[in-house]
C-alpha cells in the first residue's frame, strides 16, 4: 500500500504566484511588452484546473515550484554562465512534462544582456506608489 499526499491549495497558489512573477519581474528584463503580450496569448506558464491534476501530488507540485524558482534564479542572475545550460534545459523539460508551456531555449536568455534595463514595461511592478 502506498500513501500519496495531494498537493495543497497553497502549493497551487504558489505556482500561480511564480507565473505572475515571471511576467512582472523576469520577462521585462529580456522582452518588450509586445513579446510579453504574445506570451499571454500563447498561455506561457499559465495553469488551468486540469493541469493541476497532472501535478496533483505533493511531490509533483513541489517539483513544479522548484523548477520555476530555479529558472527565476538563473534568469535573474544577469549574466547567465554556460554551466547553467543543462540545468535550464532540465527544468524546462520538467515543466513541459507537467503540461506547463515554457517555449524558450537557453540562448534566448544567454544571448540577451538585459536589453531592457532602461525600458519601462507596463508589466513590471512600479518602483513606488503615489497615494492620492
Amino acid at each position: 500500500m502506498k500513501i500519496v499526499f495531494a498537493s495543497t491549495p497553497g502549493q497551487e497558489e504558489k505556482i500561480v504566484e511564480l507565473a505572475r512573477y515571471f511576467y512582472s519581474d523576469v520577462f521585462p528584463l529580456y522582452f518588450n511588452d509586445e513579446d510579453i503580450q504574445e506570451f499571454e496569448k500563447l498561455e506561457v506558464l499559465h495553469t488551468r484546473p486540469e493541469q493541476f491534476e497532472r501535478f496533483s501530488t505533493l511531490g509533483d507540485a513541489f517539483q513544479v515550484i522548484t523548477c520555476m524558482q530555479t529558472l527565476i534564479s538563473i534568469l535573474e542572475s544577469g549574466h547567465i554562465p554556460e554551466k547553467y545550460q543543462s540545468m535550464f534545459r532540465r527544468n524546462v523539460q520538467i515543466l513541459t512534462d507537467y503540461g506547463i508551456c515554457f517555449p524558450f531555449n537557453y540562448s534566448q536568455f544567454s544571448d540577451s544582456k538585459h536589453v531592457h534595463l532602461d525600458y519601462i514595461s507596463t508589466y513590471a511592478k512600479p518602483a513606488n506608489r503615489l497615494l492620492l
